[in-house]
Order: C-alpha cells, then sequence, then structure tokens
C-alpha cells in the first residue's frame, strides 16, 4: 500500500514536471512565435532566446506551416526535429581592445610621469557585441592615483563690494602653491576677473562712468565682462604680480556677470592653458547671477552659443550673446571635466548650494568677508571633490540601456543611480562597477555606435564600440536566384525563400497579381467541400498558409489546415491527459500510456500488492487500476478483505496439525492441509527473513495446549507456498506453590503490622491533642472566691431603732 502512494506521488510528480517544461517551452517561445519573422534576422531581434532553424522546407515545416514557424525558443525547435547545428542564433560578446593596468605611483618618487601616461580607469577601450534583449557585462576599475597633477583656475568677482577680498588675494599665488604642494608636486595656477556685461542697465554707459565706474575720489578700473589675467602656470610669483596690478572696478545691478566668465573658461581650453589632468575652478563673488533670459533687459536676445570669444584674453561678445543657461553650463564644465568650488559669502550660500546641486562634481565653500579663509577653503573642497567618483556616460544611442552597480570601499554596493558613484575614497583606494549594456532594437541600418564612460572630474574615459548582431550569418551565405525559389525568384537563404519583389509565396512561386485568382483558390479545398483552407486559413498562391491564433501555443497545420493541436480528447483537464501530445487532433501517447486521451497507463506498479503478486492475485490491472475478480476482495490492490482471516490465522491450524500433529484438523489435515510444503527449522532464528525474493508473512499462534509456535508463510514466483515452523513450540512453565504461598503470608503479615502500626500512632496523636486541649483549659481559669456568685459571707451587721437617742423622751 505504501509502495502504491510513493509510486503515485512520483507518477504525478513526473506528469506535472513534463507539463512545466512544455509549458515554459511554449511560453518562451510564444514571443518568438508571435514576432511572425519573415527571415533570420527579424528572428533573432524578437528576443534573446528565439532561434532560427535553417534546415530545408521539406525537412522541417508542416503543410500549412508559414515560413514564421521557424522562428521559435531553441528548446521547442529541437523538439520539432531541428538538429542543434541547423539553428541560428548568435550570441552577444565582449572584447577588450586597450586593458592598462591601473598606475601605482607615490608621491616624490623618482620617476616622473606625465599627464597622459597615468592611468586611474581600466579598461581604456573595448567592443561589445549585442543582440537584442541580451545584457553584456563589464567591469570597471578606478584607482585614485597619488601626485595626480593639478591645474586651478582663480575666478574672481571684481565688483566694487569685492575691494578688500582682492588685497588678500593678491598674495594667493605662493601661499596656495606651498599647500597644495603637499597634495601634489604638480600644480599650476592661473587667474581670471569678472564684473557685468558692458550695457545699460548692468553698468552705468556715461563716458565718465565708463572710464572710472566708481564714486568719490575711488580709482576703479573701467568695467568688463571677463578677463583673463594669468593663464596657467607653476610660478605663483608670477601670479602675485599679475594678480597685484588689478583694480577694482564697478556695475549697478547687485547679480554679476559671472556665468559668462564660467562659460568662456570652460569653453577656451586652449587660452586658459588646461591640461588632461584634475581641472579645478574657484568661483569667488559675495553676489548673486545672472543666467539665461536676463540678458533681454539690455536688448541681447541670442542665446550663449558656448564658443570661445576671447581677443587679447578679453571676453567681446558679452553685449551680443545672453547669458548661459544653467543646463548649458553644466554641459560645458561636463564636457570639459572641470570641478567647481563656489567660494561665497555667508549671505549667498543657500544659492549657490541649490545651484551646486544642479552642477555633478561642485562644491560650496563659506568665503569670509575679507576672502582671508579662501587657500583652506580650496584645500577642503578639493579633498571633499576628489573622494566621490561618479560615472557619466555620453548619449545613448537609441533602444540602449546601460545599469550600473557600484562595489565601493568597505562592502558598500549599489544599484540604479547610486551604482554610478562611491564616496569616501582616498588616494590610492581602488573601487569597481559592474556595467550592464543592453540593446533593445536594432538600429536602422544597423551600423556601429560609439559611447564613452568617464568619471566627472577626470579627463580619463572609457572608449565602447557597439556592434549590433542584426542578420544571421547564414544570411551572407544566401543564395541570390536561387533555383530553389521557383526558377530564381528569391534568395534562398537560412532554409527559406526571401522572395524578389512582386514575387510570393513559401518558394516564391506566385507573382502578386495571381494572388486573388479562383483557379488558385480550387487547390485550397478539400475534396467535396466549398471552405477555403478548412476556415483556418489563408489561401496564397495556390497553397494554404494556416492562421495563427491568439494562444501561440495552438497550431493549425495540414495541407488544409484541418489538423490542430488543441481539439483532442482531454483527462483532468488536460489535453491528452498531460501524457501525450496532440497531432492532427489525435493524441500521440507516451510510453506506458494508452487510450484516446492518454490517461490510461500500461505501468503494473501501481497495481503491485505487497505480496508481490498484481492485484494480490485476486484481479487484473487495468490502466494502472486492480480490478478485482474476487468479491471478497477489494482495495487498491485487492488485498482488503474484511471477511477474511489474515495469513497467519488461515494457516494455523494446518500447519499445528502437520506439524506437531494436534489441533482441530489433526483428523483431516492429509485432505485439507496438503496444500503448502513444510520445513521445519531448529529455532526462530533459523526461519526465513525479510528481504528474500518472495513475498513472506512472519507468524506466532497459540496451539491448543496455550503453547505458542512459530512460522512463516511466502509463496515463490511459480505460486507455491512454502511453509517453515520452529519444531519445538515455547509452551509456559507451571507456577512454583511454596514462593507464592511465602509471598502471600509474607504480604499479610507486612499489611497488619503496618494497619497496626499506623492505628497506633492514631491513637497517640488523638491523647496528645486531648492532653493539649485540657492543660489549655486549665491555663484560663480563674477561681476567686469574691466573685463567687454562691458564696455568702458569715457576718451580719444589725442597728439598734434607739440608738442615739435622748434620754427622758
Amino acid at each position: 500500500m505504501i509502495n502504491h502512494i510513493i509510486w503515485s506521488s512520483a507518477c504525478v510528480f513526473q506528469t506535472n514536471f513534463k507539463l512545466l517544461i512544455w509549458a515554459g517551452v511554449l511560453s518562451s517561445g510564444s514571443d518568438c512565435i508571435k514576432a511572425n519573422a519573415k527571415s533570420c534576422g527579424e528572428c533573432i531581434q524578437a528576443g534573446p532566446n528565439c532561434g532560427w532553424c535553417k534546415k530545408t522546407v521539406s525537412d522541417f515545416l508542416q503543410e500549412g506551416e508559414p515560413t514564421s514557424a521557424r522562428c521559435d525558443d531553441l528548446a521547442a525547435l529541437k523538439s520539432k526535429g531541428c538538429p542543434m547545428e541547423d539553428i541560428e542564433n548568435p550570441r552577444g560578446s565582449k572584447q577588450v581592445l586597450e586593458d592598462r593596468e591601473v598606475t601605482n605611483r607615490k608621491k616624490g618618487a623618482a620617476e616622473k610621469l606625465k599627464p597622459e601616461a597615468i592611468t586611474q580607469i581600466q579598461p581604456q577601450k573595448l567592443v561589445l557585441k549585442l543582440r537584442v534583449g541580451e545584457p553584456q557585462t563589464f567591469s570597471l576599475k578606478f584607482k585614485r592615483a597619488e601626485d595626480y597633477p593639478i591645474d586651478l583656475y582663480y575666478l574672481m568677482d571684481l565688483s566694487y563690494s569685492m575691494k578688500d577680498d582682492l588685497e588678500n588675494v593678491k598674495s594667493l599665488g605662493t601661499a596656495l602653491m606651498v599647500e597644495m604642494g603637499k597634495i601634489t608636486s604638480d600644480f599650476r595656477i592661473g587667474f581670471g576677473s569678472f564684473v557685468e556685461k558692458t550695457v545699460m542697465p548692468y553698468i552705468s554707459t556715461t563716458p565718465a562712468k565708463l572710464r572710472n565706474p566708481c564714486t568719490g575720489d575711488q580709482n576703479c578700473t573701467s568695467p568688463f565682462s571677463y578677463k583673463n589675467v594669468l593663464s596657467l602656470t607653476s610660478e605663483g610669483n608670477k601670479f602675485n604680480e599679475l594678480v597685484g596690478k588689478q583694480h577694482i572696478s564697478g556695475n549697478l545691478d547687485s547679480p554679476e556677470g559671472g556665468f559668462d566668465a564660467i562659460m568662456q573658461v570652460a569653453v577656451c581650453g586652449e587660452q586658459i592653458g588646461w591640461r588632461n589632468v584634475t581641472r579645478l575652478l574657484v568661483f569667488s563673488t559675495d553676489a548673486g547671477f545672472h543666467f539665461a533670459g536676463d540678458g533681454k533687459l539690455g536688448g541681447i536676445v541670442l542665446p550663449n552659443d558656448g564658443k570661445c570669444h576671447l581677443e587679447d584674453n578679453m571676453y567681446t561678445m558679452s553685449h551680443y550673446y545672453d547669458y548661459p543657461s544653467i543646463a548649458h553650463l553644466v554641459q560645458k564644465l561636463s564636457e570639459n571635466n572641470i570641478q567647481t568650488i563656489f567660494a561665497v559669502t555667508e549671505e549667498f550660500q543657500a544659492v549657490y548650494k541649490e545651484l551646486k546641486n544642479l552642477i555633478p562634481k561642485s562644491a560650496v565653500g563659506t568665503l569670509s568677508s575679507n576672502s582671508s579663509n579662501v587657500i583652506q577653503l580650496i584645500v577642503d573642497a578639493y579633498n571633499s571633490l576628489s573622494s566621490e567618483v561618479i560615472l557619466e556616460n555620453t548619449k545613448l544611442p537609441k533602444g540602449v540601456t546601460i545599469s550600473y552597480k557600484s562595489f565601493c570601499k568597505n562592502g558598500v554596493n549599489d544599484t540604479q543611480e547610486d551604482g554610478r558613484k562611491c564616496s569616501n575614497i582616498s588616494i590610492g583606494d581602488e573601487v569597481r562597477f559592474e556595467i550592464n549594456v543592453t540593446a533593445n532594437e536594432c538600429p536602422k541600418k544597423g551600423q556601429n555606435e560609439t559611447i564613452k564612460i568617464k568619471p566627472l572630474g577626470f579627463t580619463e574615459e572609457v572608449e565602447i564600440n557597439l556592434q549590433f548582431i542584426c542578420e544571421c550569418q547564414c544570411q551572407s551565405e544566401g543564395e541570390p536566384n536561387s533555383p530553389a525559389c521557383h526558377e530564381g525568384n528569391g534568395t534562398f537563404e537560412c532554409g527559406a525563400c526571401r522572395c524578389n519583389e512582386g514575387r510570393i509565396g513559401r518558394l516564391c512561386e506566385c507573382s502578386t497579381d495571381e494572388v486573388n485568382s479562383e483557379d488558385m483558390d480550387a487547390y485550397c479545398r478539400r475534396e467535396n467541400s466549398t471552405e477555403i483552407c478548412s476556415n483556418n486559413g489563408e489561401c496564397i498562391c495556390g497553397q494554404c498558409v494556416c492562421k495563427k491564433r491568439e494562444n501561440t501555443n495552438e497550431v493549425y497545420s495540414g495541407k488544409y489546415c484541418e489538423c490542430d493541436n488543441f481539439n483532442c480528447d482531454r483527462s483532468n483537464g488536460l489535453i491528452c491527459g498531460g501524457n501525450g501530445i496532440c497531432k492532427c487532433r489525435v493524441c500521440e501517447c507516451f510510453p506506458n500510456f494508452t487510450g484516446s486521451a492518454c490517461d490510461c497507463s500500461l505501468d503494473t506498479l501501481p497495481c503491485m500488492a505487497s505480496n508481490g503478486q498484481i492485484c494480490n492475485g485476486r484481479g487484473t490491472c487495468e490502466c494502472g487500476t486492480c480490478n478485482c475478480t474476487d468479491p471478497k476482495f477489494q482495495g487498491p490492490t485487492c488485498e482488503m478483505c474484511q471477511t477474511c482471516l489474515g495469513v497467519c490465522a488461515e494457516h494455523k491450524d494446518c500447519v499445528q496439525c502437520r506439524a506437531f500433529d494436534k489441533g482441530e484438523k489433526k483428523e483431516t489435515c492429509s485432505q485439507e492441509c496438503m496444500h503448502f510444503n513444510m520445513t521445519r527449522v531448529e529455532s526462530r532464528d533459523k526461519l526465513p527473513q525479510p528481504g528474500q525474493p518472495d513475498p513472506l508473512s512472519h507468524c506466532k499462534e497459540k496451539d491448543v495446549d496455550d503453547c505458542w509456535f512459530y512460522f512463516t508463510y511466502s509463496v515463490n514466483s511459480n505460486g507455491e507456498a512454502n511453509v517453515h515452523v520452529v519444531e519445538t513450540p515455547e509452551c509456559p512453565s507451571g507456577p512454583d506453590i511454596i514462593p507464592i504461598v511465602a509471598g502471600v503470608v509474607a504480604g499479610i503479615v507486612l499489611i497488619g503490622l503496618a494497619l497496626l502500626l499506623i492505628w497506633k500512632l492514631l491513637m497517640i496523636i488523638h491523647d496528645r491533642r486531648e492532653f493539649a486541649k485540657f492543660e489549655k483549659e486549665k491555663m484560663n481559669a480563674k477561681w476567686d472566691t469574691q466573685e463567687n456568685p454562691i458564696y455568702k459571707s458569715p457576718i451580719n451587721n444589725f442597728k439598734n431603732p434607739n440608738y442615739g437617742r435622748k434620754a427622758g423622751l
């Protein structure tokens, strides 16, 4: 019975497992089928699991199946009989073209490397071959190099309110060179200044104010938009000298034209002298800023063109182009790898912190009223900027997506937008990023594309060449005007015909003019039928092309689309009971199953009884179920009999009469008990044990003398019954009277003594309680004669009535 249950469970699991496999194959293949691909190229673009069978038409496609049936899931194609070598399934790949190791370099090392020889990012160049829907992954490593060169450009507001700040900046060059020398041995510094656009209403355009915009006896320089005072240099003294010659200027409104200056510093790389190293721009001001649209106040409407317009180190087009927008600045700063440090006074901290949130790789520091803390501000801001790496990529081609996963210090991992960055990076630290690139569609012309990934603020980048897999290899091997395509009316490629213009049909055998011909329709009707393609398809070129159903797992086929794979008999709600395949409305059953719905199992294992016989020898096994022929027996294996004795009880009397010549069948033993072979053994250990091929029952029964006898009963494969019996019964020995009597007497005496002792103990307890009660009452008794109610005093008092009277009365 237990074996039957286990087998049934295993059978159900196996059936369900088969169904799950087929469901998975059909489900994943449905996307491929829905694509209705007419060529191998269209097929592989339908999904990463789609393959194209290039086996010839007659060997693979069934009658009525369209060419698009060649496109399916790989497992489905294999199950349809397409060999793996005939399945086109190109896969994507990656190839690293340039992979220099990151630089391990110590400050002060004898080896002096050029900036371009220092590597902080790896790899540098690779090729990704992308198939639609299949991501390609590569690992990017970043390591901050020690003693990396730095270019710093100090851009200062020279409006009148910054007068005291200018005095402190005049000595900034040498002091900053000394401080930055602690970070890098290759440091350069430059200086530029800005005021405002030289048009009304930003400045006064009267001749006197143009010469000296300041009031009173203040000697100020003429207003200007932006001036490059000193290109980047390693000479700190030169910085001090040139900055010392600068004078304050003035303007009318509070916001300044700093955005014009930032734009020119970013795009005029040649004039500023930027190298391909860390680029820092320090923007120092005590006021707000104008941005795109503000130029209309001065009649300037042309948007900023984002180009360099420096002549003799002066910005010459401030009156012509509007201020740049914030987005425009972000773009140019990012393109030129410039990290911005806003050194502003406390009053404008909130404004510039909001601006910082819009400009990646920027920082804000609080500038004291006279700029005395500017060196420490720059050092702190640089440390903050350089401790974070943020990856950015150039614009992606249409249909391409990219995702990042970061592996930062101390086991910190992030995905999505946070996967682009790592923080708290010190010099010499190495971090890693895992980057996935996926193509969701092929470009129209299939041309290669290039994207670049780089850390913000750094000049190094990874160049990725994207090559799209949009065609199959077999398409390049196609035979134009092939005889296989009806007299050369198409190109035979990937096992199918790609018809020339004006030709249709699986083999390009028809022209488009013949499609609607009634003569062609006659070839698509069955005999004695008016239905074209059984109403399940279209007649194209005299051949039926079966239509597709909404459920892509259901398919019409056949010369006249008269067959399908979903109208077979069902069992338990499943086509062919889940134990076969429906072909042309008839079930083809898996091995060990039969029946119109494959619901009849030929396996006899579930009919096997515990004694090893099919249906216990009392029935027949039909479709995996016992049909009991003996009416007394029932159950899954015909082993249950409500009116039957057990094996042991059934054969007890016969074994007793044959082995010991006694029992109820002693007189009729030779007639009723000769149906088994009997063997005597010396002891129970010699009886057959479980594990032998024949089913075995161990028995223990009592004979007429109340003795136990032991035997086994088994039936071999030939149906012969065999009994092994222990030759000596186990009879219980008679009782020993003396110990019993002695025990009874001893028990009575002990019980009597125990009762006596209990009685004596109870009496002692009772007496003690009574005595204690008496003592207590005695102590409480108080006898006092004065208080005795029946006591009478012996003394009587009498009074003479005449006592005290006068004599003579």
